[in-house]
């Protein structure tokens, strides 16, 4: 979920296994549904909920930045944040 300038919150379900996947994967969603002209700054926040057990996590695109751009701590990892940066090049 991201607000916009107005007062509204736009909202997209993704699967996802990590916070960060899940927040790529929904900027990605924003953009290919029609939100391209958006701008996601760095200090935009995004709110990822999960379901089963419920929980909200809240980041900014300066940290997802931040964390896409930095070392990955494991080969699983480096696979992921590949993968994800293809994701949003796709989109």
């Amino acid at each position: 979920m991201f607000v916009c300038s107005s007062p509204i919150q736009y909202c997209v379900q993704v699967c996802a296994a990590t916070m960060y996947e899940a927040a790529v994967e929904a900027l990605g969603a924003f953009r290919h549904s029609g939100f391209a002209d958006a701008t996601f700054g760095p200090a935009t926040r995004l709110t990822i909920r999960v379901k089963a057990p419920e929980e909200e996590h809240t980041v900014t695109v300066a940290k997802l930045n931040s964390w896409r751009g930095g070392g990955a701590k494991s080969p699983n990892e480096r696979v992921q944040k590949k993968r994800l940066k293809e994701r949003l090049a796709k989109r």
